[in-house]
């Protein structure tokens, strides 16, 4: 990517924030923060299903923190089993539809308590 004043007297090269030296010449590691994931089995999580508006039922996924699991994949391998939509909300997960007994059968199946 070009930068916006490249060739320019106003073209100041890009230099690392730890070293000080160009971006090209710098020899620092890359910084890489460490996330510490529970065992599924440790966590308990809640099933449960709620109404919506118009009658329409989700299924609820609570009791699991983000930092401990990785919602995003869980959430996605939930909606793979149902054949459904879902997202996070507030560190829930919704899958959208009544999926209580598929969403258990596949929590119990990658380790989870329900």
């Amino acid at each position: 990517m070009t930068r916006l004043f490249a060739g320019t007297q106003f073209d100041i090269p890009p230099s690392c924030d730890r070293c000080d030296q160009l971006i090209d010449d710098c020899k620092c590691p890359p910084e890489s923060i460490p996330i510490e994931r529970q065992s599924p089995s440790s966590q308990t999580a809640k099933v449960r299903l709620d109404k919506r508006k118009h009658q329409r039922l989700i299924t609820v996924v609570s009791g699991l923190s983000e930092p401990a699991t990785d919602l995003a994949d869980l959430l996605s391998q939930l909606k793979s089993a149902c054949g459904a939509g879902g997202t996070i909300r507030d560190d829930d997960l919704e899958i959208q539809g009544d999926h209580l007994d598929r969403v258990k059968t596949t929590m119990t199946k990658l380790g989870y308590c329900v």
